[in-house]
């Protein structure tokens, strides 16, 4: 009986799986980034513009209290705001004023702004995503970041590649996060080597990261 109480003891501690908070984290993490994704993936291309254009008469707020003479921000992609034309009619209201797209240069890398107008020839990144194929850098004064599911702390979830939080860590800028509602959570839980945003606007409102 000792014998068998032993061996049973032996199998219980051995088939037990390990709980791994780091994975645990991993995977709460990305759910909020899928669901926010799904999400947005989900509207309709009219309800899409409805709300860019809500969200767009509070940047226009922002940046007006800002005033900066040069401005960074990301081409489209996968359903985000899209800020082009907004960037063009902003950059025609002065002649000095100076807009930039990211490029990811290397994998595991902060990102390069170069100088964009529009019309400006464009090319494909590493991952397909367009940017000027003129070359001159810029160091923007405030960088508009997309946001997938972020918190009123300023915290976001990108894409998992790092990049913005690389290059805003190497970056004297003021960081805008740019999103619609439907990826807002209570918190993305925020690791280390995330890097918060000054500001949060989505078609909602615009406030400082609290």
């Amino acid at each position: 009986m000792l014998f068998l109480l032993s061996i049973a003891t032996y199998h219980t501690t051995v088939m037990t799986p390990v709980f791994d908070p780091r994975e645990d984290l991993v995977q709460r993490r990305n759910g909020m980034r899928q669901r926010a994704l799904k999400a947005r993936l989900e509207l309709s291309a009219g309800d899409r513009q409805d709300l860019t254009r809500r969200l767009l008469h509070h940047l226009d707020a922002v940046i007006r209290e800002l005033a900066p003479s040069s401005l960074g921000f990301c081409w489209p992609y996968r359903a985000e705001p899209d800020l082009r034309d907004w960037v063009a009619d902003w950059l025609a209201q002065g002649e000095e004023r100076v807009a930039a797209l990211p490029v990811v240069v290397e994998k595991d890398t902060a990102m390069h702004f170069r100088r964009w107008v529009p019309g400006a020839p464009m090319v494909p990144d590493r991952h397909g995503i367009p940017h000027p194929l003129d070359a001159v850098e810029v160091q923007p004064e405030v960088v508009l970041v997309p946001l997938n599911a972020f918190d009123a702390a300023g915290y976001r979830l990108g894409y998992g590649g790092g990049y913005f939080d690389r290059t805003l860590a190497q970056m004297r800028t003021i960081a805008i996060g740019v999103g619609f509602e439907l990826g807002r959570v209570d918190s993305v839980l925020p690791q280390p080597h995330d890097r918060p945003m000054n500001w949060i606007v989505t078609e909602a409102g615009a406030a400082r990261a609290a």
